[in-house]
């Protein structure tokens, strides 16, 4: 069995390959596999983790630790971001695979700063309530498309809260606000049927504002209940209580956020593209340190890929898909309904994937609330696989697909990590995928295209270490 534990950027997997990332100019060739898997791998730390437990570091009332935190795009801005509004964030060598940890000590907030969201939803979402604690304007701004993401439920939630903010009544990035040092807190409704992380952004400063806080969802749906309750544990663990009364409504005390060392956990939704590739190609692949308990909506895995005839075992802390002949070996998928009430959130892109390839219809439902994510995944997955042959109907808030025979051509990532994940199950398969911005995975896991070749058992360019990767 092969283990694949990735040690730095540096390191490459494979040695004169002609689909190594930074050999390639323009289109990623998506490899397709030529035998069952059996592969175990670790991955780097979550992304919804480690950019909350940054936050909570950065308004605790004493230094914390972040011990094998993900180093990627995503949370390099929120580093960035809260270094420029003065807290220390130091590089610490910790005993982790995957980078060092990090040393957070908070300082007094100041403004008269600018904030580069790129494209993540968590920077956005949850900066500005903590930038409104500091004294002084805070201008924030992103890529081009994070332009087009819904933001104007922080807008509307920090004027309700007494907070200067200019948009130009765009509603959406970019935008400014002046702090004043302080927020009053009290009530606040708000519609955050859009996303969840306009509620979290909110819960996550609400106990240093004088009052805490009294948040109330007026929508009709409310989306990602699980990274709700994932800002709610780590506010606990830091001496919080958030009450909830009634459903979407959140009490959250005026109180010091406790200092606390922290282990990442692995990112389980990452984790989501190689556990399917054992559904294709055949075979195992396992997850090392899958935790035992977790507010993760990658938890919910164990749940799906059965639904397409995998078979998930658990021994100690590691995680197994078994994937059988797969359908490369002549075991077609099983098409599913996720109509249920299992939150399939950021794991959508992987499961159309699946459901593109399988054997019988599937409708992946409960999912329009991605509309508003890095892209329109429904939008874009409908309209990629159909290019490709697939059979995808969109509807407001599921794709229905229906089988098909998929074959080669151009795949687009939309600047969208999980479009790229779900471009790359495809080309397991189906032979000639070009997937045009591969580098768009190190959003949330920089490694994707060297773990993603070491699976498929490409040649190692120097010795393993045991020790890592």
């Amino acid at each position: 069995m092969q283990v694949f534990r990735y040690s730095g950027p540096e390191f490459s997997p494979y040695a004169e390959d002609d689909l190594a990332p930074e050999s390639i100019q323009g289109p990623w060739p998506a490899p397709t596999a030529t035998g069952p898997l059996k592969a175990t791998l670790q991955l780097p730390g979550s992304k919804s983790l480690t950019n909350r437990e940054l936050v909570l570091a950065a308004l605790a009332n004493g230094p914390s630790l972040l011990r094998q935190p993900l180093h990627s795009r995503d949370t390099d801005l929120m580093v960035e971001a809260l270094r420029s509004l003065g807290v220390s964030i130091e590089e610490v060598v910790g005993a982790g695979t995957f980078g060092s940890d990090w040393l957070v000590t908070p300082g007094e907030l100041e403004g008269g700063t600018s904030i580069d969201c790129g494209l993540a939803g968590t920077v956005m979402r949850f900066l500005p309530p903590l930038a409104a604690l500091a004294l002084g304007p805070v201008a924030f701004d992103g890529d081009v498309a994070a332009r087009k993401r819904p933001m104007r439920t922080t807008i509307d939630a920090l004027r309700g809260l007494g907070i200067d903010v200019s948009d130009d009544g765009r509603g959406a990035l970019p935008f400014s606000l002046y702090g004043t040092g302080s927020i009053a807190g009290g009530e606040l409704s708000i519609d955050a049927s859009a996303s969840s992380q306009f509620v979290s952004g909110l819960l996550l400063a609400a106990p240093r504002f004088d009052n805490g806080l009294t948040l109330r969802h007026t929508g009709e749906h409310l989306p990602s209940l699980p990274h709700i309750e994932m800002t709610i544990v780590a506010l606990a663990a830091r001496g919080v209580i958030v009450e909830s009364p009634e459903p979407g409504v959140w009490v959250v005390p005026h109180t010091e956020i406790q200092a606390l060392d922290v282990d990442i956990e692995p990112d389980l939704s990452n984790a989501g593209p190689f556990l399917a590739a054992a559904l294709v190609a055949g075979g195992t692949v396992t997850i090392e340190h899958w935790p035992t308990q977790t507010t993760q909506v990658g938890a919910n895995l164990v749940e799906f890929l059965p639904r397409f005839g995998a078979t998930v075992l658990r021994d100690g802390t590691s995680l197994t898909v078994d994937g059988g002949a797969g359908i490369l070996g002549g075991s077609p998928l099983t098409g599913i309904d996720t109509s249920d009430e299992l939150e399939v959130g950021e794991l959508a892109p992987v499961l159309v994937a699946l459901a593109a390839l399988a054997g019988s219809p599937s409708n992946v439902a409960g999912i329009g609330h991605l509309r508003g994510h890095e892209t329109d995944r429904l939008a874009a997955l409908t309209t990629e696989i159909n290019a490709l042959g697939g059979n995808v109907t969109e509807q407001p808030t599921a794709l229905e697909l229906e089988p098909s025979e998929l074959h080669a051509g151009a795949w687009h990532s939309y600047e969208d990590h999980r479009m790229a994940h779900a471009g790359a199950i495809l080309g397991l398969a189906v032979d000639g995928i070009l997937i045009d911005d591969i580098a768009t995975t190190a959003k949330t896991l920089p490694q994707f295209p060297d773990l993603w070749l070491a699976m498929l058992g490409h040649t190692p360019s120097s010795p393993v270490d045991p020790a890592g990767f």
